[in-house]
């Protein structure tokens, strides 16, 4: 498709009645929490009707925020055909195993933007860590009757219990969050209490790649051009097109930077407010599933530390007798689901170590991207992994004395 708007607007343009319904559309359904498909109901799904209807509006001379929901909808079906989705029947509420296709061909798209396009780095860093987050989203669905977070409620006790004896109650208020709420409520989390929480995840899935993968497949089949027809249309600002200029520059750390603007969009607007409201759920539940979810995480990013091991536990209190106590368990001091937290891990480890992957180790980095999607999902499910994982946080909590 040609890219639009490149010409004057009409002071008063005719609107023909084909166009008509198809402007100043809302994006009701850009939050993927709202239900199945497109971006409004109204749209069409044929992609050839969708590129005649654009034609039509630029022809007319439209203002482009007028068809801004129509031309995201052009941009979703050609994306979501190109990676083999069916838009339509997009549902992520219908849980993983109606989506785990989906979720294949969704992360396969991104690796296949890397391997053919080196400066999009922001998708291979999604493509690998993709296959990390499907694993956990597997092991989630199918775990979540026998899910023994009653255990795992036992072992947050013990170290709370051991930090309360050893510290007191004003170190027991310094431990994480997470893993208090995990002490107070892990017995009482349902299977129905997951089954939402994935619900939500799985919407935030969908939710990047809708916002996403239409920018990178303008990008890949018409450029620039094609890019900035959608920051007129209003479909994202200035900031995010400026990193697409730096990401097409050619030049190495420009590339870098703009990649890391993609990112932060990706975390910081788009599932941002999503992720407070999986944490929130229910009080302690949400908090005690997402810090799980952090222990139990491994992104495959080469030389990237685990979460769980990224800022442990570290807890020093003066005693009574005037002596310095510090416990430490092996367990991560933040949560996933707290952006700022989530950023810092980000920009420290995933950012610059991907970033030095592609730059330095790039037949390293292109091996692994090209192991099959299926193979590389089935091996990447870690939340089984969890109870043990805690039960060695446990044996390896030490306190010392000075």
């Amino acid at each position: 498709m040609m890219p639009l708007g490149v010409g004057f607007a009409n002071a008063n343009p005719a609107i023909s009645a084909e166009l008509e319904p198809f402007l100043d559309l809302p994006l009701v359904n850009r939050d993927a929490a709202h239900g199945p498909g497109g971006v409004n109901p109204a749209l069409p799904y044929d992609k050839a009707q969708l590129e005649n209807l654009l034609e039509k509006a630029d022809r007319e001379g439209v203002d482009p925020p007028r068809y801004a929901a129509l031309l995201l909808q052009y941009r979703l079906v050609d994306v979501t055909e190109a990676a083999g989705i069916d838009l339509l029947t997009w549902d992520p509420r219908a849980g993983v195993e109606a989506n785990r296709q989906n979720l294949v061909d969704s992360y396969s798209y991104y690796v296949g933007l890397q391997l053919n396009h080196r400066e999009l780095q922001w998708a291979g860093m999604g493509g690998l860590v993709g296959a990390d987050f499907g694993g956990g989203l597997i092991d989630f669905e199918l775990m979540s009757g026998i899910y023994d977070f009653p255990g795992m409620a036992q072992t947050a006790n013990a170290i709370v219990e051991q930090t309360l004896e050893v510290l007191g109650p004003d170190a027991v208020a310094l431990l994480p969050e997470g893993l208090r709420a995990l002490a107070r409520s892990g017995a009482t989390i349902t299977p129905q209490d997951l089954q939402q929480i994935l619900g939500e995840i799985l919407v935030m899935q969908k939710n990047i790649f809708s916002d996403l993968m239409p920018m990178h497949q303008a990008y890949v089949t018409e450029g620039l051009p094609a890019l900035e027809q959608m920051h007129r249309a209003g479909l994202f600002d200035a900031t995010v097109m400026n990193a697409w200029i730096d990401v097409a520059s050619g030049e190495t750390d420009r590339i870098a930077a703009g990649n890391r603007v993609l990112l932060q969009r990706e975390q910081g607007v788009v599932i941002r407010s999503q992720w407070d409201d999986v944490r929130n759920y229910k009080g302690d539940v949400g908090e005690a599933i997402t810090y799980a979810s952090t222990i139990a995480a491994s992104p495959s990013v080469a030389g990237v530390v685990a979460p769980r091991s990224y800022k442990p536990v570290t807890i020093s209190t003066t005693l009574a007798d005037g002596r310095v106590a510090t416990l430490t368990t092996p367990l991560p001091s933040w949560n996933w689901s707290v952006f700022d937290q989530r950023w810092d891990y980000i920009s420290t480890e995933l950012l610059p170590k991907y970033k030095a992957m592609v730059e330095n180790k790039w037949p390293q980095l292109e091996s692994e991207l090209r192991e099959p999607y299926d193979q590389k999902l089935e091996g990447a499910r870690p939340l089984r992994n969890i109870p043990q994982m805690l039960q060695s946080a446990l044996e390896g909590t030490t306190v010392t004395f000075a």
